[in-house]
C-alpha cells in the first residue's frame, strides 16, 4: 500500500509541473501575440499616414521619414513572428514528449491492472471470500482480512481511475498538439506574406532615397527655412524664460529672505517625479525626428538639430497638456504658426506648429488638456507635425526620456 500512495503522489507532483509549465508557456505566447497586434496595429497607422499625404509628392522627406518607421516596425513584426516559432517549437517538443511519457504510463498501469483481472477471474467464486474471512482463527485476524480485501477493492478501483484519468489527460495534450502545429503552419504563412512586404518596402526605400538626392539644393534650402524658424522659436523661449526670472528676483528682492512660492516648488518636484511617465503632447502619432543632433536621413555632410522631438500625425489632430501648468505664453512664429508655452514649476513644456490655440496666457490647464489643432501643411505632402520641446528652467531636455513610450 506504501507503494501505491508513492506512485499516486509522483503521479500528481507530475500533473503539476505538466500544466504549470504549460502556464508558463501560454502565457509568454500571449505576450508576444499582444506585442505582435500592437506592431501590427502601428504599422496601420503608418499606412494611414502614407495615405493622407500628397500622392504625387513620392519623394519628399516627410514619406521617407515615415517609411524608414515602417520598414522599422516590419523588421519587429518579423522578429516577433520568429520568436513566436520558437515558442510554438518548443511547445511542440514538450507536449510530444508528455505524450509519449503517458503513453508509456498507460500501458504499463493497463497491464498491471489486466492482470488483476485475470487473477479475479480465475478466483472469482465469492464463496472464496467469505471462506477467507470465516477461516480466520479470531476476530482481529477476520477483521485484518476483512481490511485487506477492502483495500484490494479500493487498489482496483484506483487503478481503474487513473487509466481514466490518463486517457483524459492524453486526449487534451493530442487535441493542444494538434492547436500548436495549426498555429505554427499559420505563423509560417504570415511570415513568408510579411517577408515580401518587407523586400517590397526596402526597395520603396532605396527608390525613394534616390530621387530625393536628385532634389539636393531644394532640400537644402527648406532645411535652412526650418533651421530659422525653430531659431526664432528658441530666442522667445529664452525670453520667456528670462522675463519670468527678472519677475521672480523683482518680487523676492522687496522681501528680505524670500523663496519660492510653496505651489511652485510643490508642483515642480510633481513633474520631476513623473519622468518616464508623461502622456503624449498628442492623443496619436508616430516620432519622426529626435533630440539632439544627427545626420540629415539624405543630404550628406548635413546635421539635423532639433531642440525637441517632432510627432507626426493625422490632419486634425490636438496638441494636449502632458502635465497641469500655466501658459506662460501663446505667440505666433513667422514661419512656424502658432505656439505654447507651458510652465510646471522650474520645468517648460513647449507646442510648436499649431495651426490654431484653444488656450491663453495666464490660464491653468490640466493634464491632456487639448491647446490647439496642430498644422497640416498642404504645400508639402500634406504632412501634420507637432514640435514639442521640454526645458528645466533654461536648460534643454530630451522629451524621450520624459514622456511614457
Amino acid at each position: 500500500m506504501v507503494d501505491l500512495w508513492e506512485k499516486k503522489f509522483v503521479w500528481i507532483f507530475f500533473l503539476i509541473l505538466v500544466f504549470s509549465y504549460s502556464y508558463g508557456q501560454n502565457k509568454s505566447i500571449n505576450d508576444l501575440r499582444k506585442e505582435k497586434e500592437k506592431t501590427s496595429q502601428e504599422i496601420d497607422y503608418i499606412n494611414h499616414l502614407l495615405k493622407e499625404t500628397d500622392q504625387n509628392a513620392k519623394t519628399s522627406i516627410s514619406r521617407l521619414t515615415i517609411l524608414e518607421q515602417k520598414i522599422h516596425l516590419q523588421e519587429k513584426l518579423i522578429s516577433n513572428i520568429n520568436n513566436e516559432l520558437g515558442y510554438l517549437d518548443s511547445t511542440i517538443a514538450r507536449t510530444t514528449q508528455n505524450i509519449d511519457s503517458l503513453n508509456t504510463d498507460l500501458i504499463l498501469i493497463r497491464n498491471r491492472y489486466a492482470g488483476m483481472i485475470r487473477y479475479a477471474r480465475r478466483n472469482q467464486n465469492q464463496n472464496n471470500q467469505l471462506v477467507f474471512l470465516l477461516s480466520a482463527d479470531d476476530f482481529n485476524q477476520a477483521y485484518k482480512r476483512f481490511a485487506y480485501l477492502k483495500q484490494y477493492a479500493d487498489y482496483r478501483r484506483t487503478q481503474a481511475e487513473e487509466i481514466t484519468a490518463l486517457k483524459e489527460k492524453l486526449n487534451e495534450l493530442v487535441v493542444s498538439l494538434n492547436k500548436r502545429k495549426a498555429d505554427k503552419e499559420q505563423l509560417l504563412s504570415s511570415r513568408v506574406s510579411q517577408s515580401e512586404k518587407y523586400a517590397k518596402q526596402k526597395a520603396e526605400q532605396k527608390e525613394y532615397f534616390a530621387a530625393l538626392q536628385k532634389k539636393d539644393k531644394e532640400l537644402k534650402k527648406k532645411l535652412e527655412n526650418q533651421q530659422k524658424i525653430a531659431l526664432k522659436l528658441e530666442k522667445e523661449i529664452e525670453k520667456s524664460i528670462a522675463e519670468e526670472a527678472r519677475k521672480a528676483a523683482a518680487k523676492t528682492s522687496k522681501v528680505p529672505g524670500a523663496k519660492p512660492s510653496p505651489e511652485l516648488k510643490i508642483l515642480s518636484d510633481d513633474f520631476s517625479k513623473n519622468k518616464g511617465k508623461l502622456p503624449w503632447p498628442l492623443q496619436r502619432g508616430l516620432i519622426t525626428d529626435h533630440f539632439g543632433e544627427h545626420p540629415d536621413l539624405v543630404l550628406k555632410h548635413v546635421v539635423r538639430k532639433n531642440s525637441g522631438i517632432d510627432f507626426t500625425t493625422e490632419s486634425g489632430a490636438k496638441a494636449r497638456a502632458v502635465f497641469k501648468g500655466e501658459v506662460t505664453k501663446v505667440l505666433a512664429i513667422p514661419g512656424g504658426n502658432w505656439a505654447i508655452i507651458l510652465r510646471h514649476g522650474s520645468y517648460l513644456t513647449v507646442y510648436s506648429n499649431l495651426a490654431s490655440v484653444s488656450v491663453q496666457a495666464g490660464q491653468k490647464v490640466d493634464t491632456k488638456q487639448e491647446l490647439g489643432t496642430i498644422f497640416t501643411d498642404r504645400e508639402d505632402d500634406n504632412k501634420t507635425v507637432l514640435k514639442f520641446q521640454l526645458w528645466f528652467e533654461n536648460n534643454k531636455q530630451d522629451p524621450e526620456q520624459w514622456i511614457s513610450m
